[in-house]
């Protein structure tokens, strides 16, 4: 086993691997840019070394610095957590070369199935059903004005390179065509440095349903069940759950076998997603493998009491996995809620600053993965994500109501985050009903993030004009100076308050 892991991230997620690290008796090297000289991993780890300026390209992004870091305080293995270098086969295959471990799959499968093309190839060779589209890149306007007509449309256009949904765009129709393949591939090639671009079908209203993967060096290869991961925000997940409401055993038991097939025909080793889109007939396609530990592991470990960045490290230090299959037993339901720094009232643009007070939630079932504290600064430098709130209950209404009370607890200011939206969700009917897709936030809220179009729209102007009516009544007896305060109060603004109804800016 390790002695010392530099752990090559930030924020939440180098908390969470600095925690593992020191449950399984590992020093922990925390690395930080000037403005994170104060920041929670900081504080937590065993060591940390400073290794440059704010912006990402001179710190976090940094593979020179980040390897010269490890090689200088003896680390043997670096984690990468998410985002940043997390899925760059470069720097695997330096951190390989300078003698030491990377906490993750090889640079081949790294390489392989980050290209998105290659990746489709090779499951559609080892038989693995893929959303239909093309394995070959577009090469001229015309070439996909033929691609999209054969697969019909609507469709997708979408980098070969790179993820997050830049470098996509939906055609509608087919004079539309033009304009969004010059658009995805100028994106591409600013984002990627790669400009190559393929055409797929389009899906209405599909769940997007990934399974969870553990792989040996020894050829052992588990799934750990499924997450649904349908609420999406411009291609970005909010809120994920385990196990999906849509899943049955037996989808469930031929969807872990696909994915197991996936990571074999790739020679995955480590922890991983196979990702899939679902529609409505419960058929299910290959979107993608993501090549890391994901944001929304924690669901998983809530309802198999797997510890999977602790299954990670192992697997690195060349151990068997410690876990079978059929000892894998789903118990309970899990949901977790992504706090953004972002502000849902205007149009969930990114809130830097300091946070004044931080209270956070707890109780039976309740698991903050944080990176905050009183005092935090929030910088418009990184990734806005600065918590996960996750609930674990026998059953999902039991997980959903305490989520409700988790999220009523949590309390940041200083800063706008995402808690009022994710209240919002957790009292929407098709989201208590399990009627989700990745198109849900667009039909269901507006661009303030307040739920639109139906009866909880009116719910919100009742309160606000109860709220103003509190107010007016409130400055009235200020003037006349009554012996009791006298507010409206009725079951409506009781209930109103209880569910954190307030009236809008």
């Amino acid at each position: 086993m390790f002695k010392k892991i530099l752990i090559a991230n930030r924020g939440e997620i180098a908390v969470r691997v600095i925690r593992a690290c020191r449950e399984m008796g590992i020093t922990s090297v925390a690395v930080f840019s000037e403005i994170d000289r104060k920041a929670l991993h900081v504080r937590l780890a065993d060591e940390a070394y400073l290794i440059g300026p704010p912006p990402a390209s001179q710190s976090y992004l940094s593979a020179e610095k980040i390897i010269k870091t490890a090689k200088t305080c003896g680390a043997e293995a670096i984690h990468p957590g998410y985002g940043f270098l997390a899925e760059n086969p470069d720097f695997v295959e330096k951190i390989e070369g300078e003698g030491l471990i990377f906490i993750g799959p090889p640079a081949k499968a790294v390489r392989l199935l980050g290209d998105k093309l290659e990746a489709r190839k090779t499951m559609l060779s080892a038989g693995v059903p893929v959303v239909p589209g093309t394995t070959e890149k577009i090469e001229s306007e015309e070439h996909a004005l033929a691609l999209a007509e054969r697969l019909g449309f609507p469709v997708l256009i979408k980098a070969a390179a790179g993820g997050g949904g830049k470098g996509m765009r939906l055609v509608q129709k087919k004079d539309d065509l033009k304009s969004a393949i010059r658009g995805a591939s100028s994106e591409a090639h600013s984002a990627f440095a790669d400009p190559r671009l393929y055409v797929e079908r389009y899906f209405e209203r599909p769940r997007h349903i990934e399974i969870q993967i553990l792989a040996d060096r020894f050829g052992n290869v588990i799934h750990l069940g499924e997450r649904e991961c349908s609420i999406q925000r411009r291609h970005q997940k909010i809120i994920e759950e385990s196990p999906s409401p849509l899943v049955d055993e037996v989808l469930r038991k031929k969807m872990g076998e696909t994915a197991i097939k996936a990571a074999q025909a790739a020679g995955y080793v480590n922890a991983g997603t196979v990702e899939f889109l679902v529609d409505r007939n419960k058929e299910f396609y290959f979107l993608e493998v993501n090549t890391r530990l994901q944001v929304e592991h924690p669901v998983t470990e809530l309802v198999t009491g797997i510890d999977i960045v602790k299954e990670q490290i192992r697997i690195a230090a060349g151990e068997r996995l410690s876990i079978r299959r059929e000892d894998i037993c789903g118990r309970g339901w899990a949901l977790e809620c992504r706090i953004y720094a972002e502000d849902p009232g205007n149009d969930f643009l990114p809130s830097a600053g300091t946070v004044e007070s931080y209270l956070e939630p707890a109780g039976p079932g309740v698991r903050v993965d944080s990176g905050l504290y009183e005092g935090s600064e929030i910088s418009l430098y990184y990734d806005p994500i600065v918590a996960k709130l996750i609930t674990w209950g026998r059953n999902r209404e039991e997980a959903i109501q305490r989520m409700k009370r988790a999220l009523s607890e949590y309390r940041i200011t200083g800063v706008a985050t995402t808690i009022p939206f994710h209240r919002d969700v957790m009292n929407n009917r098709k989201f208590l009903n399990g009627d989700i897709s990745t198109h849900f936030i667009e039909e269901e809220f507006n661009s303030r993030g307040r739920m639109s179009g139906d009866k909880d729209e009116e719910e919100y102007r009742l309160a606000a004009i109860i709220s103003a009516l509190a107010d007016f009544e409130e400055k009235k007896r200020l003037r006349t100076g009554p012996a009791e305060k006298k507010l409206i109060d009725s079951p409506w603004t009781r209930d109103a308050r209880q569910r954190g109804l307030r009236r809008r800016p």
